[in-house]
């Protein structure tokens, strides 16, 4: 059965220094640090990269972070890969549940995640499925 959850969560993205000799320089590494309330309530760790380009509003970002919470009433961490790209403005993004990443009571989760920024504020909405949910 699909279940949803949603909520607000805030985001602490800090700079991270290039390391001589991995990768380009040019692309961004960003620590992530969340904060979850709603239906999950959680924190998580993550890192992004992302790389802008010459045009305006166009930039891309690949991202991992480990949530450890719970989930309406289960207890337990899972894993969420983000990709995303702007063109020109608009956006797309994909943030999916590393398949077998959960643990604990989320053990066999599965889902997607969308999220939403309106007024500076960011929510969530999480569809999102389990073994033997109620």
């Amino acid at each position: 059965m699909t279940m949803h959850a949603s909520g607000t969560f805030e985001v602490k993205m800090t700079p991270q220094p290039a390391q001589d000799g991995v990768g380009d320089p040019g692309i961004g590494r960003m620590a992530l640090d969340k904060q979850f309330h709603g239906d999950l309530e959680a924190a998580s760790k993550g890192q992004m990269l992302a790389a802008g380009t010459e045009v305006s509003g166009s930039a891309g970002y690949v991202a991992l972070e480990r949530v450890s919470g719970i989930l309406h009433g289960r207890h337990g961490t899972f894993a969420l890969q983000h990709s995303g790209t702007m063109t020109r403005g608009a956006p797309q993004l994909s943030i999916t549940v590393v398949p077998d990443s959960a643990t604990g009571e989320l053990l066999g989760l599965t889902g997607k995640l969308v999220i939403t920024i309106a007024d500076g504020k960011h929510s969530y909405d999480f569809e999102y499925t389990l073994p033997d949910a109620p």
